[in-house]
C-alpha cells in the first residue's frame, strides 16, 4: 500500500509542514514531538519492569 519514503517525498512533505503551521511553530512542535516520544518510552519501561 504505501511504499518507502524517499528525499523527494520527504522534502514535499516537510514544505507541506511549513506551510500549514509556520516556520516560527517548528521548533515548538519538535519539543512536543521529542516530550511525547520521551513519555512514552518511560511508559513502556515502567510497564516492563511490572510485569516481570
Amino acid at each position: 500500500m504505501l511504499g518507502r519514503l524517499g528525499f523527494p517525498e520527504l522534502v514535499i512533505i516537510v514544505f507541506i509542514i511549513i506551510m500549514i503551521f509556520g516556520a516560527n511553530r517548528l521548533p515548538e512542535i519538535g519539543r512536543g514531538i521529542g516530550k511525547g516520544i520521551r513519555n512514552f518510552k518511560d511508559a513502556s519501561r515502567e510497564g516492563a519492569k511490572r510485569d516481570e
